[in-house]
């Protein structure tokens, strides 16, 4: 009897490439490729939930240079037969065409479900999902708007690029302050989504590592990949919350 080794899926997100020091962003680096490593060892699919990037925003001959060798690296993984899927961030909505076509990612807007080892599973950034974000939600909608959008990409792209990557760190700043509100509307969130009949609810976005198990099912928080490096995996039905 021949017996064929499991494959894993992964979970993972707000790396947030770009938004820390120099220092910092040698050390998210390294982690993220141990990260890499053990998805290249034993995976056959990655779901990264957002915010790879602190900034993202294709124009039509131009997207932004930074951090084209983690693109690389990605774009390498696919090569090899490893299905990278990638539900857009409040940091990286704008994903375009690049990513999807050139590099292979299946990106999904907004959020995203499956069934995956058995397990049904719904997957989301998080951002705008309290109650108490509603200021946010206005602002997203601004942001996500096609003529909008298409308005600036007339901006040159070396100037529109500096200029959205200083308001992202601005947002990243001030959403880091008051994060901790949000951590218990976003378990109410989960345990609401469990009653409806998934398995498992995963999210992003507060940077706040979590696994919960309700009767219905569990809540995993991926958490994030700049300070807690922490991470999903789903292997023989078992999702667990990991830590590089």
């Amino acid at each position: 009897m021949l017996l064929f080794p499991t494959m894993a899926v992964y979970f993972f997100s707000d790396v947030h490439l770009g938004a820390s020091d120099k220092k910092q962003e040698k050390i998210k680096l390294e982690k993220l490729y141990s990260l890499f490593d053990l998805i290249r060892a034993d995976a056959n699919k990655v779901y990264i939930l957002g915010d790879l990037f602190d900034f993202w925003f294709e124009y039509k001959h131009a997207i932004p240079k930074e951090h084209l060798q983690v693109v690389f690296k990605l774009a390498a993984m696919i090569e090899s037969g490893i299905e990278i899927h990638y539900i857009s961030g409040n940091h990286d909505f704008w994903l375009g065409e690049f990513l999807a076509n050139e590099v292979g990612f299946k990106i999904h807007r907004d959020f995203y479900e499956t069934v995956e080892d058995g397990k049904k599973l719904f997957m989301i950034h998080g951002d705008g999902l309290s109650p108490s974000d509603w200021k946010y939600r206005i602002l997203r909608r601004i942001l996500r708007n096609r003529i909008n959008i298409w308005l600036y990409q007339k901006i040159p792209c070396d100037i529109g690029i500096p200029f959205a990557k200083f308001v992202s760190r601005s947002s990243a700043l001030h959403s880091e302050g008051s994060i901790n509100k949000f951590v218990k509307d976003y378990k109410i969130y989960a345990e609401e989504k469990l009653k409806g009949g998934y398995d498992a609810v995963l999210i992003g976005h507060t940077h706040h590592p979590q696994r919960i198990e309700y009767d219905s099912g569990i809540y995993l928080n991926t958490g994030d990949m700049m300070r807690n490096f922490s991470y999903g995996k789903l292997e023989n039905g078992e999702l667990t919350l990991e830590h590089i």
